[in-house]
């Protein structure tokens, strides 16, 4: 329920044009408000682009694999 709640405010400040950094494990979500996504693993940038960029062709291994679990 919390979630959800938290999730609700972000997106409606997300509605207000705000710059937000948003560090998240909901990739729907983030799919959802983002202009820009930056895919990390262990403090290292692997990817960035927009959320088609990165959700319909992420180029890295790794960032394959965690959107294949998502």
């Amino acid at each position: 329920e919390m979630v959800q709640e938290v999730l609700s405010v972000i997106k409606k400040f997300s509605e207000t044009n705000i710059t937000m950094i948003i560090v998240t494990h909901e990739m729907n979500f983030a799919r959802d408000i983002s202009d820009r996504i930056i895919f990390m693993d262990q403090g290292i940038i692997l990817e960035e682009g927009s959320p088609d960029q990165i959700f319909k062709d992420p180029k890295h291994k790794r960032t394959k694999s965690f959107l294949s679990n998502n």
